[in-house]
């Protein structure tokens, strides 16, 4: 690795000329160049600093380069670096025993993966092995990983080239902004919304179907909080139908909305737990199923026809052993929680008040969804569904002018800054943001 220190031009023409990125025409992007990163900022080569309100792509929840989480994997790459999955380790066994700590009592193991779309492959695989059935039901607004039956079980617009598993059927969920139930309540909306499921799961047979699986709460679909009361009548369902629920908790564990996993703001309990991104945070990738009693029993004595050839790997194990840690140890849920109740929840707020194209807002902790809208009554998004438009082009950049990373998707932009940000930095966030809207206001055309 060359010591020479680089300039955006340098490393930018490097990667236009020798990397293939994801999910882009390679012609048509330009990825900002990073050089450094610490807490909640980073910087590209010319010096240029961010203020990181997209964690990445929603994993850094500790922040960048924490001294304790960096130091545990060098200690671990000092001892054993590599290891294959056959061997029992140490390391892995700590990481296991912690996260079922924090998933709770019903669970008993966790298959370990390298991220999350195998996780969730994976928890397809033991749900339909241990009910016998092979159909998984999962809802539109959402997002499961870029791998056969993930990607199949997604429901946002990047399923639509490469729909080729088998066994997959898609619903609505509630989302009460823009309601496919006619809703005017969140009550009603929750209510109409489990009929609508119940009349899926009737009409594609109950005996048919191994697996609910849902994002507790839709990230990249929205930041969709789940209406009270929604959950629990999941649960209900699948109890009555004899269907597992999946819990994919990727984008929404691991501290995100103030809990360790989301489905722990209700009072029920899934069969299995998808994870990833947060459990270290990135810095070594690591995902993974935690595995009810019930299920992990059923392998017992049968075989499961699973494996990864890193899974488990010292060194992921051990950041996500010393993630786990540190989120205790400096109250990161704690704080995630705060800076949604205190900062986001009224500032947020505020700017709606001051900003027309601002048509909904809905979070938890450090993670909240702002639909953006050029009229207000009749919530016209302010880009099309599956697309993006000269608005929220503007917006983006504008956004990084002005020092913040966000995340967007469609008409929405998303805050979604690291678990330990400061109130200063949560509060800037909002600042730069407020500015940042100031400069499309033309395009809202409502009343």
């Amino acid at each position: 690795m060359s010591a020479e220190k680089k300039t955006n031009a340098q490393v930018s023409a490097a990667d236009h000329q020798f990397v293939f990125h994801s999910w882009s025409a390679q012609g048509a992007i330009s990825p900002i160049p990073v050089a450094k990163s610490s807490g909640s900022r980073f910087w590209d080569h010319d010096g240029k600093e961010f203020l990181d309100f997209s964690s990445q792509l929603v994993f850094t929840n500790i922040g960048h380069q924490h001294p304790k989480v960096v130091a545990a994997i060098q200690e671990q790459a000092g001892t054993l670096t590599a290891l294959a999955p056959q061997h029992a380790s140490d390391v892995r066994n700590e990481a296991a025993e912690r996260i079922v700590g924090v998933a709770g009592s019903k669970f008993a193991k966790v298959f370990f993966t390298n991220g999350g779309a195998d996780a969730i492959e994976n928890a397809i695989r033991m749900a339909r092995i241990h009910t016998r059935k092979h159909k998984v039901l999962s809802t539109y607004r959402s997002y499961h990983g870029n791998t056969g039956s993930a990607i199949n079980a997604t429901g946002d617009p990047r399923r639509f080239p490469n729909e080729f598993a088998f066994g997959h059927v898609h619903f609505w969920g509630p989302y009460l902004y823009r309601t496919p139930f006619w809703a005017t309540t969140e009550v009603e909306e929750c209510a109409r919304a489990l009929e609508h499921l119940e009349q899926t799961i009737i009409f594609e047979g109950p005996n048919t179907i191994a697996a609910i699986l849902l994002e507790t709460v839709p990230g990249t679909a929205g930041v969709l909080i789940p209406p009270a009361g929604y959950l629990e009548g999941i649960r209900a369902l699948c109890d009555k139908y004899k269907i597992m629920w999946i819990a994919d908790e990727v984008m929404a564990g691991f501290g995100r909305t103030g809990k360790w996993f989301a489905f722990q703001s209700t009072n029920v309990v899934p069969d299995l737990i998808t994870f990833a991104k947060g459990v270290t945070s990135g810095y070594v990738p690591l995902g993974g199923v935690v595995i009810s009693e019930e299920i992990s029993k059923t392998f017992d004595e049968t075989v499961f026809p699973g494996g990864l050839t890193y899974m488990g790997h010292p060194l992921a194990a051990a950041a996500a052993v010393a993630t786990i840690d540190v989120m205790k140890e400096e109250k990161m849920l704690e704080n995630a929680a705060s800076i949604g109740e205190k900062i986001f929840a009224p500032g947020l707020a505020e700017l709606a008040k001051k900003h027309n194209v601002i048509g909904d807002i809905r979070g938890a902790g450090v993670f909240w969804g702002i639909d953006l809208v050029s009229d207000r009554k009749t919530h016209a998004p302010l880009a099309p569904y599956g697309g993006s438009s000269p608005a929220m082009n503007e917006l983006v950049a504008a956004c990084k002018a002005n020092g913040m990373m966000p995340f967007t998707n469609f008409n929405r932009i998303h805050l979604c800054p690291p678990c330990n940000i400061s109130e200063a930095d949560a509060k800037l966030g909002l600042e730069i943001l407020d500015k940042s809207l100031g400069e499309i206001a033309k395009y809202y055309t409502g009343e």
